[in-house]
């Protein structure tokens, strides 16, 4: 049984690492398919990712209402339907690693920064696009969405 609830490894000061494993009922090139294409991210990521998926391509994380600044970044590692990791910003990454789990998968997700100060408000956000990424992977609504 894995915690939802995520946790914190403080064990770097200057990359802490906000870790999340959630077990899903799909097949991992369905989640990949979730993490990466437009359609889907749009159910349960916080921006549109503007880009190519290939490693190494120049990305733009934009805000769909314009509640903050568009957000420069890096496609750093797209191996479906194992790994896809983004460079958000200058100094985060944020890394999902799929690993096949009988008829599901294990989505591990990291994301890693340099502020202590955030870690709290990014891992609230992060467990609800999680629960949401969950919602749009099984084709249902967020309770508090209906």
């Amino acid at each position: 049984m894995f915690d939802d609830l995520g946790e914190l490894d403080r064990s770097d000061p200057d990359a802490l690492r906000l870790r999340f494993v959630r077990r899903l009922a799909h097949a991992p090139e369905k989640v990949f398919r979730a993490l990466t294409e437009p359609e889907h991210l749009r159910a349960w990521f916080p921006t549109d990712i503007i880009g190519e998926r290939a490693a190494g391509a120049a990305l733009k994380f934009e805000f769909r209402d314009g509640e903050a600044p568009t957000i420069e970044g890096t496609l750093l590692a797209y191996d479906p339907p194992h790994v896809v990791e983004y460079q958000w910003g200058d100094d985060e990454t944020l890394r999902f690693e799929l690993t096949p789990d009988g008829d599901g998968t294990v989505l591990t997700f990291v994301n890693t920064f340099a502020e202590l100060g955030k870690a709290a408000r990014d891992a609230a956000g992060w467990h609800t696009c999680l629960d949401l990424l969950g919602h749009e992977l099984s084709g249902s609504h967020a309770p508090w969405e209906q």
